[in-house]
């Protein structure tokens, strides 16, 4: 669907859209659904197993949970994310689910047209996201059910394509076909826009007359007696790519925008010497591509791969299985407690279990030669890679070793591209000036509104605010919707009152 059919060139003030969703991942879809009218209501029947939460719910049962007070419901809950939102809309979905408990969701939801607040989704791909991108091959670490969106089971939806789900956890092409049914089945396609590329995302300011009626206004007081600005809406710069492959700009304006990118634009990178030189490798689907037109069958020597997460273990059982030699190199102990692997019960993912027992038992030592299938460095460093497809590596007492490979894979987490933001957004996170990270440096928001704290009307949610796992990256999308209605009802409220109308309703 063409973008610019919804858009408007520079000059032409006529649309403004309240809201413009940056990133069309399972983030981004959640967020449309609320947008779109979706309300959650407790069901009928419904017991939640924590009786002090279920008291608050039955108090004000007849509203919806987007128009309650979600600091009073998520008082006193804990769970597995920082944002208190994100654990209260987690235990509404899957109650008890940390406890390995199977119950039921309380919620049943119900579409008000009314609640409806017009809205965009722009992403590069089909809607999903990166799930797209991802390595077909290998096991979510999430169980289906965890990787749901609200209204629609994955199990349901497995029964209804006749896929025949064998496990809990499941592969990334399911879920990435699951998320593109989702968005059809719940009638959210006309909010998004594929084959879309953000170039820039700025604020306009414009004359102080011109328009008093937008809420949350700040006004800048200007030097020399001149009149203050607005700091108003936002615009938002980019193409979308037609088919032909050619590049067609667009400029939508925007009351708020919310940031649902995700973090896997850009791959971690070690900063070294030789890391540019085209055997050295950053991404798993690449690595993956290399493997199945057969590039290293045959090669005499082994793969590097350098990383202690699930995605360099995704790496080696990929070389494992095809017979490729592998060098694993990281920096950690192998008895760190902070290895991902320790977090994992062994019946359930006793593949990364036996990539770990390889990292523990088969080491390489100061006198041994290579191990013939594996062999790990642990608490070793990459210092620099060398034209001739060796590198350097340190260990943690300063010796140094040089080893051959046919081609080095580096998998050390990845990080969000927000370029298109002023300072790249390092002005928005819990450390200024410092670059965006889920783990060390997420953006800083009202934890109930996820409202970023440095910057009104821009809204981030997902792994930008840590939140990596799907289940709670929905609380983000609550936060934002209850946060974006009140607003939306103030402003009618404030329309009709100029209007003369008695109920604020336009």
């Amino acid at each position: 669907m063409p973008l610019l059919e919804e858009t408007v060139l520079p000059g032409d003030s006529l649309l403004t859209l309240p809201v413009v969703i940056i990133g069309n991942g399972p983030s981004g879809i959640c967020l449309s659904y609320l947008l779109s009218g979706y309300r959650p209501y407790l069901s009928p029947e419904a017991v939640h197993p924590n009786p002090i939460l279920h008291t608050k719910l039955e108090e004000a049962r007849h509203l919806s949970i987007v128009d309650q007070d979600l600091e009073y419901l998520s008082e006193g809950l804990e769970g597995r994310s920082s944002n208190p939102v994100a654990v209260l809309f987690d235990t509404l979905l899957h109650p008890e689910a940390d406890f390995g408990y199977d119950y039921p969701s309380v919620l049943h939801w119900k579409l008000e047209q009314h609640n409806y607040i017009p809205h965009v989704v722009l992403g590069k791909g089909p809607p999903g996201g990166a799930w797209h991108a991802m390595e077909g091959s290998m096991l979510t670490i999430s169980f289906g059910d965890w990787m749901e969106l609200p209204g629609l089971t994955f199990k349901e939806w497995a029964a209804s394509k006749r896929r025949n789900i064998k496990s809990d956890r499941v592969m990334p092409e399911e879920i990435a076909c699951y998320y593109k049914h989702y968005v059809k089945v719940m009638g959210l396609q006309k909010n998004f826009r594929d084959n879309v590329y953000i170039t820039s995302v700025s604020r306009l300011y414009r004359g102080d007359d011109e328009d008093r009626s937008q809420l949350n206004e700040k006004h800048l007081e200007m030097e020399d007696g001149q009149k203050p600005l607005i700091k108003r809406n936002w615009e938002v710069r980019g193409y979308q790519r037609a088919t032909d492959g050619s590049r067609v700009p667009f400029c939508l304006f925007a009351e708020n925008v919310a940031l649902a990118t995700g973090t896997f634009d850009s791959p971690g990178r070690l900063h070294i010497e030789g890391e540019d030189f085209p055997f050295v490798l950053h991404s798993m689907s690449d690595f993956g591509a290399a493997v199945s037109k057969g590039k290293l069958r045959g090669k005499a020597d082994p793969v590097l791969i350098v990383g202690a997460g699930l995605t360099a273990a995704d790496a080696v059982l990929c070389a494992y299985n095809n017979n490729i030699p592998v060098i694993h190199v990281f920096r950690r102990r192998v008895t760190d407690s902070s290895l991902i692997y320790k977090q994992l019960p062994k019946k359930l993912y006793p593949e990364y279990h036996k990539v770990y027992h390889m990292m523990c038992t088969q080491s390489h030592t100061g006198d041994s030669h290579l191990h013939s299938a594996y062999t790990s460095f642990p608490e070793h460093n990459v210092l620099s890679f060398k034209p001739e497809m060796k590198c350097v590596l340190q260990s943690a007492s300063g010796l140094k070793k040089i080893l051959k490979f046919s081609v080095a894979l580096v998998l050390i987490g990845s990080h969000p591209n927000l370029f298109f933001l002023k300072d790249q957004g390092h002005s928005i996170g819990h450390h200024l000036n410092q670059p965006i990270t889920c783990k060390g440096n997420p953006i800083e928001i009202d934890p109930y509104t996820y409202e970023c704290t440095k910057e009104a009307n821009l809204f981030a949610l997902g792994p930008l605010v840590g939140d990596n796992f799907v289940r709670f990256l929905k609380g983000g999308a609550l936060g934002i919707a209850r946060c974006l209605a009140i607003r939306q009802k103030k402003k009618h409220e404030l329309m009709g009152s100029e209007d003369g109308g008695g109920d604020g309703v336009p």
